[in-house]
């Protein structure tokens, strides 16, 4: 659609025992579960700004891959009252540290779920599919399974 505006998202995620979590945050006006996400910012490289969202909102480090894992439309409330339709692109992101003291750690709750569980909680379907599809074979996925076999090493 060419009246939707961009943003980009990160999706943070660990392995834990033998599966993959995912940190999701809550959002700041329904409390719903989320991923980091936000506008494109001017002059940065799109995963590069979704890194920055991921500090910013969840208070998480790591590494993030360059190349998109999928997209999700959502529509975004403004104060007014306005609907916003967005498309988010989705990059990957194995996160390597949670800081304790992070820009919106008063606006929001951040949590680990395991994938299954992640795709219940999140209101947009190609978000949740994005979820699903890493339940089987996650080392496999294209674009999410490199990161996923460097960081199981």
């Amino acid at each position: 659609m060419a009246n939707e505006w961009q943003q980009v998202a990160a999706m943070p995620l660990r392995w834990n025992k033998n599966s993959i979590e995912v940190l999701m945050i809550t959002s700041r006006d329904s409390g719903r579960w989320i991923v980091p996400k936000g506008w494109m910012m001017k002059g940065m490289k799109p995963w590069a700004a979704a890194a920055i969202e991921a500090m910013e909102e969840a208070g998480a480090e790591g590494r993030v891959a360059r190349d998109v894992f999928g997209t999700y439309s959502y529509e975004k409330m403004l104060d007014d009252g306005t609907a916003l339709p967005c498309n988010v692109r989705v990059y990957p992101m194995i996160v390597e540290r949670l800081k304790s003291d992070w820009k919106e750690r008063k606006e929001r709750t951040r949590r680990w779920f395991p994938l299954k569980k992640a795709a219940k909680l999140v209101d947009e379907p190609e978000l949740a599919d994005m979820m699903t599809r890493l339940t089987v074979k996650p080392k496999k996925v294209p674009v999410v399974g490199p990161l996923l076999r460097r960081a199981a090493s």
